[in-house]
């Protein structure tokens, strides 16, 4: 693999000293190896913790078991245990380029990261249709966003990514036609997904530009209607100061919100895979050129939207905010706390 980091052959060592073939291992100046780990593990710990925090808000407050947050709250577990199960392994290939976990474990590991990774933007693509249903088709709301079908949705959510993810990996379909490439790469810590032409475009198109093309096509669309009622709330006869005036603007800036949250949403999924996609497709057309620590950024980059979905789905609404203000204060651990009112009296 490339670097760009390595200092002169005197200097080369390995990721297993006392192995024949072992890889070698990428040398880094101190600040490089400090900025790296601070960014990762940063990364790491605002994953887990917020998005253990929207798990918990969710399962203990009652006012908070609806359909969405149902959605919500699997899309943080699924967050969450990218945290946990992917992200620390693949800081230390990162910034070491060495694999010390076995070559078992790593077909497990690349198993586990493209199904959370396809996972979360499963759950961010339905929760897109939930939110259509509930902005511009509010009346049948209830009716089309049931239990039953949020189940549906958990289910294609969680079992699709699980069947592509270790069907592809176990299979080696990936790897089809470029083994001799894959072999010629291969030393002891070694540990990378490498797509042929056909599963690069492929990959990206069941994990990333079908969901993904969905849940833009559907936010524009939401966007449309939203700006459409403001328009209208805009146009409310001025009958009643105290009642037309008030009613205007708590609609209007509710719409306002409810567009101002969904651009950001938008805006941060596809700023955090959109690289990293684009790069899967056109790296088999290009002989594998790509240098290896700008592969690992935008695999970052795509890790940064699990940190995110916390922050955008969670602290944007108050009801969260207030929900993980009683955890950090352990208000949670008092009787009946389950039953707390979380929603201002204009909501």
């Amino acid at each position: 693999m490339n670097s760009t980091t390595l200092w002169s052959s005197q200097d080369v060592q390995y990721c297993f000293e006392f192995v024949n073939n072992s890889c070698p291992k990428n040398l880094r100046s101190p600040i490089s190896f400090f900025v790296m780990y601070l960014f990762m593990v940063g990364t790491i710990l605002l994953t887990s913790c917020g998005n253990m925090f929207v798990i918990i808000s969710i399962l203990h407050f009652k006012q908070l078991h609806s359909p969405t947050n149902i959605l919500i709250c699997s899309m943080a577990t699924t967050d969450f245990l990218l945290s946990f199960t992917v992200m620390p392994y693949s800081m230390a290939r990162s910034i070491d380029s060495c694999w010390y976990f076995g070559d078992v474990f790593c077909k497990v590991h690349t198993c586990c990261d493209i199904m959370l990774c396809t996972t979360s933007i499963f759950h961010l693509c339905f929760i897109s249709i939930d939110r259509y249903y509930a902005v511009c088709a509010p009346l049948h709301y209830m009716t089309k966003i049931t239990i039953p079908v949020v189940e549906i949705f958990l289910l294609i959510s969680w079992s699709v990514p699980f069947l592509f993810a270790f069907g592809l990996v176990f299979s080696e379909r990936n790897i089809e036609g470029i083994e001799d490439y894959v072999d010629s790469l291969y030393c002891y810590g070694f540990c990378a997904l490498i797509f042929n032409k056909l599963w690069g475009v492929m990959a990206s198109f069941i994990a990333f530009f079908l969901p993904g093309t969905i849940m833009v096509g559907i936010y524009l669309h939401i966007f449309k209607v939203a700006n459409k009622h403001a328009v209208q709330i805009t146009k409310i006869p001025r009958a009643s100061k105290s009642g037309s005036d008030s009613k205007r603007n708590f609609f209007s800036k509710k719409e306002s919100k409810a567009t101002k949250t969904l651009s950001i949403v938008m805006g941060a999924f596809v700023l955090c895979w959109l690289p990293f996609f684009v790069l899967t497709i056109t790296d088999p057309y290009i002989g594998f050129s790509t240098p290896e620590d700008l592969y690992n950024a935008f695999l970052w980059l795509g890790y940064f939207n699990s940190m995110c979905n916390p922050i955008i789905y969670g602290l944007f609404y108050p009801w969260f905010r207030k929900a993980f203000k009683m955890i950090v204060t352990g208000t949670i651990f008092q009787r009946d706390s389950s039953a707390m009112n979380l929603f201002p009296a204009n909501v």
